[in-house]
């Protein structure tokens, strides 16, 4: 009777003690995810599975999703299992072309949740117009849900780039407007591609992080006439990709919309930010922003 009763203690011990099943995640896009042009694109690469495997120099992609896999770690999330596929200068419709035929099989599987994004401009040959989103938004959720029905599948809304404000070049879509116009046009495009396809769980609504970031003082506001003493340049060095401090600021929203985390729970475990040349308090202001914009939008 003794043994018996030892034997059921054990073995609901060892159902109680028993990992739970790895959380799945797909980041899904471009070079706005895996960290071009900045130290966040080579931050521990062995955290994430880049479904591309190395590249010619025998590289793998890290930036933002082998971030956020720090983060989750730095949360005591352990059971997130973290994959990339990404490729540079691609809308979501790519996905969608017979140029990517061989890479379907990689991605077609039942994750349990999936971050995506479009082309930064919303469509790369005419800027501003939303209708190619719209339509390979609906087909793409199509594809990641029938492999899995209950996946969660987000939308990463980018940021306003300030290549397309300040230059002269600039496309007239935004040239001359104010630099958070065309994040909060970018956002629309999501909110609405959302509405139309409501099986989507969310948006990660990086480019109103940026806008406040900038709103608040914490991040400079064109990168064009210098940096203003005590603010970050969220921008890289072409004006159009993310700085080290943009991504992070990418990772927390990530972060947060994702594992339903507070980004501020980090404030004092993170050590992404020392890694990337953060400072204590620019990581504090990124973080605050995050949660700011987080607690403002669904």
């Amino acid at each position: 009777m003794i043994s018996r009763t030892l034997l059921s203690v054990g073995a609901l011990l060892a159902l109680t003690l028993a990992p739970a099943s790895a959380r799945t995640v797909l980041f899904l896009g471009s070079s706005f995810t895996y960290g071009a042009h900045s130290a966040a694109q080579h931050y521990h690469p062995e955290l994430v599975k880049d479904l591309n495997g190395p590249n010619k120099d025998g590289e793998t992609y890290a930036g933002v999703p082998a971030i956020f896999k720090q983060f989750t770690l730095e949360a005591g999330l352990t059971d997130y299992d973290v994959s990339s596929e990404l490729v540079g200068g691609k809308g979501l419709e790519y996905w969608l072309t017979p140029a990517a035929a061989t890479i379907l099989p990689k991605i077609e599987k039942p994750w349990d949740a999936v971050v995506m994004h479009g082309f930064s401009t919303l469509d790369q040959a005419h800027p501003g117009d939303r209708t190619l989103l719209l339509s390979s938004s609906k087909r793409i959720a199509d594809m990641f849900l029938k492999a899995n029905p209950n996946a969660k599948l987000y939308l990463f809304a980018t940021w306003s780039r300030a290549d397309q404000v300040y230059p002269d070049k600039a496309a007239p879509v935004w040239k001359g407007k104010p630099i958070q116009q065309m994040g909060k046009d970018v956002e629309a495009a999501y909110e609405q591609a959302v509405k139309e396809e409501p099986r989507y769980a969310g948006i990660v609504p990086v480019g109103l992080a940026w806008n406040r970031a900038i709103d608040t003082g914490v991040a400079d506001a064109n990168p064009y006439d210098g940096l203003d003493a005590n603010k970050v340049d969220l921008w890289a060095y072409d004006h159009y990709h993310a700085s080290s401090y943009g991504y992070y600021l990418e990772a927390l929203m990530d972060f947060g919309r994702i594992t339903g985390h507070d980004p501020l729970e980090l404030k004092g475990k993170d050590r992404v930010a020392e890694a990337l040349g953060i400072s204590p308090a620019q990581s504090t202001a990124l973080m605050q922003v995050a949660h700011d914009t987080l607690a403002a939008t669904k």
